[in-house]
């Protein structure tokens, strides 16, 4: 009787979470950047979460020259996750600036380690993790995405690309990518007879789609209307969209919001 209680205890005691890992981790959130290692990351909670429910997470990559906290202040990222029940991580880039142009670079290694940092101290929904980024920070988004599509829900990205000839071994299943026509820091990719659909080639490729179609024009704030393309013949599961404006390097007001509405499970009303 005593062996059965000791092995009933010992099994308790296993089941029980790594109190030492938990309470290793020091506390941050908001303007007190998480660390691992010499680098950090900040994260901005969701309004109104009960403590326990399973958060989705967004992890967006910030433009050339900033860092995770200007991210989680930005009013066009975090007031979009805020109200949506979303967590907002934002990692930060060595030396502010994302190292995207190789296929494997280190900062890939570094998203994977955010990541599993964010799980040890909250409960996360691995079915809902998103990724998005603006200028630089997109093309760190598009080099994420190519190396670990099976984690990510749904890929949102601003301002920015990598080469659409660039190897994607593992994409997404969905891609939504909004650009300027007048940008000037990062280019609109274009093809023969200035063709703007070349922006999305890689993921068109990557997803075996057919042909698009052009589904007209949207309004996402007065005054800025994004012609609104659509690839959702691909392969089973899988579309990407592109939104062209007449603007420049910018976050189109309301335009991450509008992505999170469309990728993420409707609710019950």
């Amino acid at each position: 009787m005593r062996l059965i209680r000791g092995l009933l205890l010992i099994s308790f005691i296993l089941l029980l979470p790594d109190m030492s890992t938990a309470q290793a981790l020091e506390p941050c959130g908001g303007d007190t950047a998480c660390k691992i290692g010499d680098r950090s990351y900040n994260i901005l909670m969701p309004d109104n979460w009960d403590g326990v429910t399973p958060l989705p997470v967004l992890m967006h990559f910030h433009a050339f020259l900033r860092r995770g906290r200007a991210v989680i202040h930005h009013p066009r990222i975090g007031s979009e996750t805020k109200p949506r029940g979303v967590m907002l991580v934002a990692p930060s880039a060595r030396n502010r600036a994302w190292r995207f142009w190789q296929d494997n670079p280190e900062d890939v290694d570094f998203a994977d380690a955010v990541l599993a940092d964010v799980a040890k101290r909250y409960p996360v929904d691995q079915s809902q993790i998103y990724v998005s980024g603006f200028s630089f920070g997109s093309a760190m988004a598009w080099r994420y995405a190519c190396a670990r599509g099976n984690k990510i829900a749904g890929l949102m990205t601003m301002s920015g690309t990598i080469k659409q000839d660039s190897d994607c071994p593992n994409p997404p299943k969905q891609v939504r990518h909004v650009h300027g026509l007048g940008d000037i820091w990062m280019h609109l990719p274009r093809g023969p007879g200035h063709n703007v659909t070349t922006a999305v080639a890689l993921w068109r490729k990557a997803f075996r789609c057919d042909k698009g179609r052009l589904d007209g024009v949207v309004e996402l704030a007065p005054g800025l209307n994004v012609t609104h393309f659509v690839w959702d013949n691909c392969s089973p599961g899988r579309s990407v969209t592109l939104d062209v404006h007449s603007g420049g390097h910018f976050i189109p007001t309301g335009w991450l919001g509008h992505q999170l509405d469309g990728l993420m499970p409707q609710r019950p009303g």
